[in-house]
């Protein structure tokens, strides 16, 4: 069975109340009654002190001496009598004079010389009292006494009164907690229904959602919390969303690096073994398939480099190196290359620079990216540069080629990425690849790198080595 917010609130609300009133009432009604009982228990013994300090014999009472207390305390609606040593009440015009209205104990602490209060009495004077009883003793010897008793009618009427106030009260406090607590729960109900309902389209998987919140609370604290949640849950999706689409890319660029070289294998095979090619072109067609395996082995090896590197599965053997070298070891390998598209590679470098790395990683690097810049370069230059610094060294890599969009520039280091979306095959580097194996490497040296491009005025790759490590 559901028991709503609102039953609760009201519930514990009211059941505070009852148990804080009830308590209060305890105590206030104890107190009260206590301090009615004690004003008017001081009240009576006040008039028998001054009854008994004015008393000079308990056994000879004159008349004059009783109408004056009499007339005194009828006012007052207080009853007194006087006794003698042996209980007889003093002054009564009865021929046997009753005794006065004490039980045994209460005798014995009068013939002892103590006071005798009873705050609430019901029984001897057929009515509700409060009565005082003082002895009058002279040498140790018990003389008389005086007693004196009141209705407390009156009391019990203020406390009915106070009572009856109480309820009201009471009633009054409860209709208002029942609102206080509708108005409540409506409020905390509206928030936590929001919370609900962010639930509800986490369940979906929808996370475009922004519940409002104040911190001053549990609940809004909450509701921050889940804001932030959905945020970065809204962050995962589109993280997913983008591998998923870079997977798909992925396998669509795969399928198309592989499909090119695997046709044109099958073709001149099955061309050679039906005897389609004529003999004088088979040598010719042997090498292109020899060249087109290559091709293939060279996807195959990049996608697993670029595994074991993106996992941190390579050893960097570092070292110090003359740049230098390095530079005219890149030249030498790649003039034929740029040569074919009419480009010329100059050094700008002065000799006695070093840098600490891997050799043959930092090799694969320069390659990487001369490779880039000779395939998107005609009839330029590529400028191979080097400096160093106390803390690092510089590499930098310039082309005057026809350079790159500058919204592309972050999307270049994405594995499979082409800048020129409509070529489909090169010859160098036609896998885009090896600028995402590039960054790693150089992320691997604990360096950075960095490019800066202008459509149709070259690019420069600025890389930065630490010195030491």
């Amino acid at each position: 069975m559901k028991f709503k917010y609102f039953h609760q609130l009201l519930l514990s609300h009211i059941s505070v109340l009852l148990i804080a009133f009830f308590l209060l009432w305890l105590l206030f009604y104890s107190f009260l009654e206590s301090f009615i009982y004690q004003n008017k228990v001081e009240e009576l013994q006040s008039f028998g002190v001054q009854i008994i300090t004015d008393l000079t014999d308990p056994t000879e009472v004159s008349p004059s001496f009783l109408k004056h207390y009499n007339d005194l305390l009828q006012a007052r609606n207080i009853r007194f009598y006087l006794f003698d040593g042996s209980g007889k009440v003093v002054g009564s015009k009865e021929a046997q004079p009753p005794l006065v209205k004490l039980t045994e104990e209460e005798w014995n602490d009068i013939q002892n010389g103590k006071s005798v209060m009873v705050k609430h009495d019901l029984e001897r004077f057929k009515q509700e009292v409060t009565l005082v009883a003082l002895p009058y003793m002279e040498n140790h010897t018990l003389l008389g006494g005086v007693l004196l008793a009141s209705p407390i009618s009156g009391a019990r009427e203020i406390i009915q009164q106070i009572n009856q106030y109480f309820l009201l009260t009471v009633a009054f406090t409860l209709i208002v907690t029942f609102l206080l607590s509708g108005i409540i729960s409506k409020y905390y109900v509206k928030r936590i229904n929001r919370i609900r309902e962010a639930t509800s389209m986490i369940s979906a998987g929808d996370y475009h959602f922004d519940i409002p919140f104040s911190g001053y609370d549990e609940i809004g604290g909450l509701a921050e919390d889940f804001n932030r949640m959905g945020g970065k849950l809204r962050d995962s999706q589109q993280e997913i969303e983008r591998l998923e689409n870079r997977r798909r890319q992925f396998i669509a660029d795969v399928s198309h690096e592989l499909r090119t070289p695997l046709t044109t294998i099958s073709g001149l095979v099955e061309g050679i073994r039906n005897d389609m090619i004529p003999r004088e072109d088979q040598k010719r067609s042997m090498d292109l398939i020899n060249q087109e395996t290559k091709r293939l082995i060279r996807l195959v090896n990049e996608n697993l480099d670029y595994e074991k590197i993106r996992s941190n599965q390579i050893k960097l053997t570092k070292e110090e190196i003359d740049l230098i070298e390095v530079l005219e070891v890149i030249k030498e390998h790649l003039d034929g290359q740029a040569h074919l598209k009419n480009n010329e590679i100059i050094l700008e470098i002065e000799a006695g620079i070093s840098v600490t790395a891997d050799y043959d990683r930092l090799l694969q690097i320069l390659l990487n990216i001369t490779k880039n810049s000779i395939q998107f370069t005609s009839d330029g230059s590529i400028y191979l540069r080097g400096w160093q610094s106390p803390k690092e060294t510089t590499i930098e890599i310039e082309d005057t080629g026809s350079g790159i969009d500058p919204e592309e520039i972050e999307s270049i280091w994405h594995r499979f990425y082409k800048a020129d979306l409509s070529r489909t095959s090169n010859a160098f580097g036609e896998f885009g690849l090896g600028l995402s194996i590039v960054k790693k490497l150089v992320e691997l040296h604990n360096g950075s790198i960095s490019v800066s491009s202008e459509k149709n005025m070259g690019t420069k790759f600025l890389i930065k080595l630490p010195a030491t490590y």
